[in-house]
């Protein structure tokens, strides 16, 4: 009985903090945008992250004649081309 006395204001003190801290998070605007960080892991950003070892090379001729390098970071491209 005597943890009781103890448990019972521990427990109410602790539905008190989670409270705050979730009108807090409301507030400060936490959930105001819920599906942007769902889509922004689809875009394709990571062109930059790409090492230039790493990048496939493709040759195109250009309107005058002259060969051009180009880069193509898909493989399947250039093997389409072929």
């Amino acid at each position: 009985m005597e943890t009781l006395y103890f448990l019972i204001p521990l427990a109410a003190l602790l539905v008190i903090i989670a409270a705050g801290l979730f009108i807090w998070s409301i507030k400060s605007g936490q959930f105001e945008d819920m599906e942007g960080p769902g889509f922004r892991i689809l875009m394709d950003d990571d062109e930059d992250m790409i090492p230039d070892d790493a990048k496939v090379k493709n040759r195109k001729k250009n309107t005058q004649g002259k060969s051009q390098d180009t880069e193509v970071t898909d493989v399947t491209e250039v093997k389409q081309e072929k």
